[in-house]
């Protein structure tokens, strides 16, 4: 398949996009460039969820309509990549790829109009996703129901694969994130005379004792999980006993039972936490968006339309995606795109401040989209 044509786009638009980027709901430069490209070729974009937008294709069938996501925001890190379309907003950076996302959606737009539609096409340019994911408000917005979605595809670039490589499985792909921020208020007093204080440190270490137990000893030995504590404050001298410690974490799992189970026994460990050393413990536990459950009979489709030799089923991930939210409105897909290119030292991680990537693999996006719908 000779893509080639759309490779200037696909190189001007990745680069114009990522010298503006832009957080979450702030996107308003980033939501103009993709209207008056939309328009250049012909298509109406519709705003949706203030700085979102989304494109309705509409072909010869209308009863079924296949949908394509990308998000648009980027992230508060500071660019330290030497190249002539470095970011120009001081302070934020497109450090997870969005601006290729944004590219790729906007080069098969282009290819869309250069053929005759059989099938209706629902492209969606999401803000948000980093937070507070805004997958959400679009899926409650209606149009998945006006337009008669019945799939949805989301791609991701991922530098831990080699370049052009497609990482996808079945079932369970990505995890359910949880934002843990707890304070313990305990009674202060003097270090020589422990007995006559409530020490909230000695309450903070056996809770995180005890978190350990959540998994080792509650989740299947099939089920992963994990409880990370990346934070914590707490006392004021040496010779003090501390009267409160603020601490916070993650937790990630696979399911949104797992989730809801593992929060509710952190809340019954705070509880006899509470009585067992006479302090106060106040939890503030958020749950994120829920895990990226990949639909077995597309993943199955997909392995079928795809060349065998760029495929990899990749093993599950404990990141996050709000992409989630589409998968419980409609059959949906999520797939990873390798850009990992030692030779041109494209070997930074995601959210990294010199993450970069050669745009010609955003063809091999492309392609996929295509054969993805003509088999739609």
């Amino acid at each position: 398949m000779n893509l080639e044509f759309l490779l200037e786009d696909i190189i001007k638009n990745r680069r114009q996009l990522h010298r503006i980027p832009e957080t979450a709901l702030e996107e308003f430069e980033t939501k103009k460039y993709l209207i008056n490209y939309l328009k250049s070729i012909g298509l109406s974009p519709v705003e949706i969820c203030e700085t979102g937008l989304y494109v309705y294709i509409q072909g010869k069938d209308t009863t079924r309509t296949i949908a394509f996501r990308s998000d648009i925001d980027a992230l508060d890190i500071t660019e330290e990549n030497e190249v002539d379309f470095k970011s120009i907003n001081k302070g934020k950076m497109h450090a997870c790829g969005h601006d290729g996302h944004m590219s790729m959606l906007l080069a098969f737009a282009k290819y869309l109009t250069t053929i005759e539609l059989e099938k209706s096409v629902l492209l969606i340019f999401q803000p948000a996703e980093e937070s507070p994911g805004r997958a959400k408000d679009i899926c409650d917005s209606g149009i998945f129901e006006k337009y008669n979605v019945k799939e949805i595809y989301g791609t991701h670039l991922f530098p831990e694969l080699p370049e052009g490589k497609l990482g996808c499985r079945a079932g369970a792909f990505f995890a359910q994130a949880s934002i843990l921020n707890v304070k313990i208020t305990g009674k202060s007093g003097h270090g020589a005379m422990p007995h006559k204080a409530n020490d909230a440190l000695m309450a903070f270490t056996k809770i995180v004792d005890s978190y350990q137990t959540i998994i080792s000893r509650n989740f299947s030995p099939f089920d992963a999980g994990v409880i990370t504590i990346g934070k914590f404050s707490g006392g004021s001298a040496n010779n003090i006993i501390a009267e409160n410690v603020e601490f916070g974490g993650t937790l990630r799992t696979f399911s949104e039972e797992n989730t809801k189970f593992a929060i509710k026994r952190m809340e019954e460990i705070h509880r006899g936490i509470e009585i067992a050393y006479n302090v106060k413990i106040d939890e503030d536990l958020v749950i994120l968006y829920p895990p990226v459950i990949n639909d077995e009979g597309l993943y199955n489709k997909f392995l079928e339309l795809m060349d065998k030799n760029t495929v990899i089923e990749y093993e599950p991930l404990t990141i996050s995606e709000d992409f989630s939210y589409y998968q419980q409105k409609v059959p949906g897909l999520f797939i990873l795109l390798g850009t990992r290119n030692e030779e041109k030292g494209f070997i930074e991680p995601l959210h990294n401040c010199k993450f970069n990537f050669d745009e010609k693999v955003l063809l091999k996006g492309v392609e996929m989209y295509i054969k993805l719908y003509n088999n739609f």
